[in-house]
């Protein structure tokens, strides 16, 4: 294993840098490394299978009881896997708040939570959910097997590129989609339109999150054409489907270039980061809070936001372009703490902002590491764990602004991952221990499954096992000690799993005992297309 040489020193005021830094990894193995140029980091390449560690049981009706049931690894297997070892180091201990040694999960909602809201007042034909394709859906359905409840469609003669339709948010009895020009709000039970928010151009660039109120935040471009902007900030109502405000973001230098900027959510802060150039405004009314510094030598290249707290990347103005990530104070920008790469790494994917762990690299060496931050900023520990773990998930490229891996969880001390898996090929989740940076268990999917991590509840893990073309995909809970995963959801398999299965790049989301998988693209040569699928009871 290679050792770096120790970075640069820390910023004045800053504490030491902890021992065991320097000894990141040599190069990686195979499915560590970084992906070839023009590789798309979303897709899934292909990597060594997990043996087959799991059998399918039946499940009885209602969806719930016993889907998996991961085994204990082989001694063979743990030992040869020393060699695969991601990365080893760091320091055995970490404190992510100065007195709660015990931080509580991020997420309340109850995993057995009942289907609410009500059906809305039908404004069309449905575009796709009518009684009739539904019960298509439908037909053939196993024992235990849950429903399709609507299939959206849509038909879209649109540029030879096709259309983005990246947003998706759950809101109460609403589920709000992005398409093209438009936000369009359906009802959760039955898909019937409920509003349409037009705009005056391309959508280019949604937030994720949404303000305790149901608001989001939405960017759209300056015109028509080649030549124009992602530069029109818009804040949009997802109950109403009202516009609350919108206003052009300022230029912040000659050099401020509007191409794919990334948005983050914080309390009534919203970030606006774009090939490096940031600047931040007031959900509330639009007023301008802070743009990136200018001046001190490290300046921030975007922000992310999550669980309340806020990061910056920072690129600094040495002849190493040394990168930096800063805690960020979300209303005034001010830099609290600030945590050093060693030269040539850069941060190649966020998997938490709070508490803070980050994927760093040197693309050139191939060297790797996941590491920990503690609230002051410096390093408490460094993942170790067996299996190939998606780079740069969010890198936008040129312009790249990271935003935080959708399928990265983080509940209290626990950091959930999956691990990359190809055509034909099965993954698994595992759980590291962000205070050890171990792996305290994995659940594989089974044979040639792939299983995705959303959210955790209650402690327990809520994850997608994709569809197949002949098995419907499943909601899984899986018990926070790991073990025995239970079924939330099996949906339909007959014509509806190729359906499910074929979505590429979805956005996916499980409320309210309801699970929504959506198209991030399409296509839009004027033939129908499927945009919005939703599963339930």
């Amino acid at each position: 294993m290679t050792e770096l040489p120790q970075p640069p020193s820390q910023p004045p005021n800053q504490p030491p840098t902890p021992s065991g830094y320097g000894h990141l990894p040599g190069p990686p193995q195979q499915g560590h490394g970084f992906p070839p140029p023009g590789h798309n980091p979303y897709a899934q390449p292909a990597y060594p299978p997990q043996p087959p560690t799991v059998s399918q049981q039946p499940v009885g009706p209602g969806g719930s009881g016993s889907v998996m049931a991961p085994k204990k690894r082989p001694a063979l297997l743990i030992a040869a896997s020393v060699a695969a070892v991601l990365v080893l180091g760091g320091v055995g201990y970490v404190a992510f708040s100065g007195e709660d040694k015990d931080p509580k999960p991020v997420a309340q909602e109850p995993t057995d939570a009942k289907p609410s809201g009500s059906p809305s007042v039908d404004k069309g034909d449905g575009n796709g959910a009518g009684g009739g394709q539904q019960a298509d859906l439908n037909s053939g359905r196993k024992q235990g097997e849950d429903k399709v409840l609507w299939l959206k469609t849509t038909k879209i003669d649109g540029p030879g590129m096709g259309v983005d339709a990246a947003g998706q948010w759950v809101i109460g009895d609403t589920v709000v989609k992005s398409l093209w020009k438009n936000l369009t709000g359906y009802s959760v039970t039955d898909g019937k339109e409920k509003w349409t928010l037009p705009f005056p151009a391309q959508i280019c660039s949604v937030a994720s999150q949404t303000t305790a109120e149901g608001r989001t935040v939405v960017m759209y471009r300056d015109g028509e054409g080649e030549n124009t902007s992602c530069n029109q900030l818009r804040v949009v109502d997802l109950k109403t489907g009202k516009e609350v405000w919108s206003k052009k973001v300022p230029s912040e230098g000659l050099f401020d270039i509007f191409t794919s900027p990334t948005l983050s959510m914080v309390g009534d802060t919203v970030t606006v980061s774009r090939g490096g150039t940031a600047s931040a405004f007031k959900i509330s009314n639009g007023d301008k809070l802070f743009a990136n510094p200018l001046g001190d030598g490290c300046n921030p290249d975007s922000y992310e936001a999550g669980n309340g707290k806020m990061i910056a990347l920072a690129t600094c103005s040495d002849e190493d372009s040394t990168a930096e990530v800063h805690g960020i104070d979300p209303v005034t920008g001010a830099k609290g703490w600030a945590y050093r790469l060693p030269a040539k790494f850069k941060v190649t994917s966020i998997y938490s902002v709070n508490p803070t762990v980050i994927d760093i690299g040197d693309e050139q060496t191939k060297q790797r590491s996941i590491v920990v931050l503690g609230p002051d900023g410096k390093q408490t520990a460094t993942l170790a764990g067996v299996g190939g773990f998606t780079v740069g998930c969010g890198d936008t490229g040129l312009f790249r602004s990271l935003v935080t891996c959708p399928s990265a969880v983080v509940d209290g001390n626990t950091l959930y991952l999956p691990t990359a898996a190809g055509t034909g090929k099965a993954n698994e989740i595992v759980a590291f221990d962000l205070t050890t940076g171990k792996d305290k268990w994995r659940v594989p999917a089974g044979d040639k499954r792939t299983l995705t991590p959303l959210k955790a509840v209650n402690g327990a893990l809520i994850a997608y096992r994709k569809a197949e073309e002949e098995q419907g995909g499943e909601v899984l809970s899986i018990p926070a000690a790991g073990g025995t995963p239970t079924a939330l959801l099996r949906h339909p398999s007959g014509p509806a799993a190729p359906i499910e299965r074929t979505f590429t790049l979805p956005k996916l989301d499980y409320v309210d005992g309801r699970f929504f998988i959506s198209s991030t693209h399409l296509r839009a040569q004027g033939q129908d297309e499927k945009l919005l699928m939703v599963f339930g009871k």
